[in-house]
């Protein structure tokens, strides 16, 4: 057996067991599982047996499906969403879900397999379970929406300055283009120290255009 989701109104809750979160969402995406987990609790001073039932059992897999809780424990369900080939209409899901409750024997290990059998005067609880499809292009909630802002801000600077970087080496480069011109006509002057002022602008000019291309390397900023 499988479960989808623990949910009555708007908290799964009978008089034996509660399960939270008040609802199950599935993030829905084509051939990719999804899975959702679920808290149940037993808020009574005896041992509490649970069993979940569905009408889709091969699109859903729940560990554990059954199980005891001792009395004001709790315990965690891990629901899975098979990976599925098609999207259902609307986004809407019409799977049907049944989680069971009964109180048990103290002792007990093994439920006897009379347990959620309502005949012969036994009381079995049930609660009502439903599921939510969400779509991978919803739209995000608020905090998410700006957690996404912030970042995308920060992210704008960052390529603002990388930008100002770039263009402040290109103009140090066109300047020191400029002096070695500059100097070639000196050269013909024959200055004593053309050599050396040569040797140090070229050298220069070739950090200068190192570091352009660094930056030009990095992601387009337009």
């Amino acid at each position: 057996m499988n479960v989808s989701a623990f949910i009555m109104s708007a908290g799964a809750t009978n008089q034996l067991i509660s399960v939270s979160p008040p609802e199950l969402k599935f993030q829905f995406e084509l051939d990719k599982q999804s899975y959702c987990d679920l808290k149940v609790t037993n808020s009574t001073d005896q041992c509490v047996a649970f069993k979940v039932k569905t009408t889709s059992p091969k699109k859903y897999f729940v560990r554990p499906n059954t199980g005891i809780i001792q009395p004001w424990d709790s315990g965690f369900i891990r629901v899975t969403l098979q990976a599925q080939k098609e999207y259902p209409a609307d986004m809407q899901c019409k799977d049907k879900f049944l989680l069971q409750s009964a109180i048990v024997n103290n002792d007990t290990d093994e439920l006897p397999p009379d347990t959620f059998n309502k005949d012969g005067g036994r009381t079995v609880e049930e609660c009502k379970l439903r599921v939510v499809y969400m779509s991978s292009h919803s739209s995000p909630g608020p905090y998410e929406d700006v957690f996404r802002q912030s970042s995308d801000f920060t992210s704008n600077q960052a390529l603002q300055r990388i930008k100002d970087e770039r263009d402040a080496a290109v103009r140090q480069t066109q300047q020191l283009i400029q002096d070695l011109e500059m100097m070639k006509r000196r050269r013909s002057r024959n200055d004593p120290g053309f050599s050396l002022r040569f040797a140090i602008v070229v050298g220069v000019i070739g950090l200068m255009v190192g570091f352009l291309l660094k930056l030009l390397s990095s992601p387009s900023v337009e």
